[in-house]
């Protein structure tokens, strides 16, 4: 699923941008390449975080992930219900499966991310 008012990178994080606020999780596809989830670690509340930073870990049956931060900004919220539930991360990844909230500190830093139908074109060239 890829929805139009996200923007995707190369690595499959997502970010959804309101005002100054960037909610940031995995990607659909992302999550069931790494299976059944089993735990998250998401980024402390204030924590600065620049673009490309390690930001999250999900730890899956198959394997380990690490979560980079698609653009720069301070966390403000954290998804605190994947503490006892990770697996909402493979129900929704991209709805209420979402890692961490921060309020950008460089909106143009989404220029370098994908829209929805560059997303789905890198995703069909990737597995092509």
């Amino acid at each position: 699923m890829v929805l139009e008012d996200f923007y995707y990178t190369k690595e499959h994080e997502w970010v959804q941008v309101d005002g100054e606020t960037g909610t940031i999780g995995i990607t659909d596809h992302a999550q069931k390449q790494l299976g059944d989830i089993v735990f998250v670690e998401v980024p402390e509340v204030d924590t600065e975080l620049e673009k490309g930073d390690e930001a999250a870990s999900i730890e899956s049956v198959k394997a380990v992930a690490d979560v980079f931060s698609p653009v720069s900004g301070t966390v403000t919220a954290v998804n605190e219900a994947l503490e006892d539930e990770p697996e909402m991360v493979n129900k929704e990844a991209q709805g209420a499966g979402w890692l961490f909230r921060l309020r950008l500190s460089n909106k143009s830093e989404l220029n370098d991310l994908m829209n929805a139908a560059a997303y789905a074109k890198y995703l069909e060239e990737e597995e092509g």
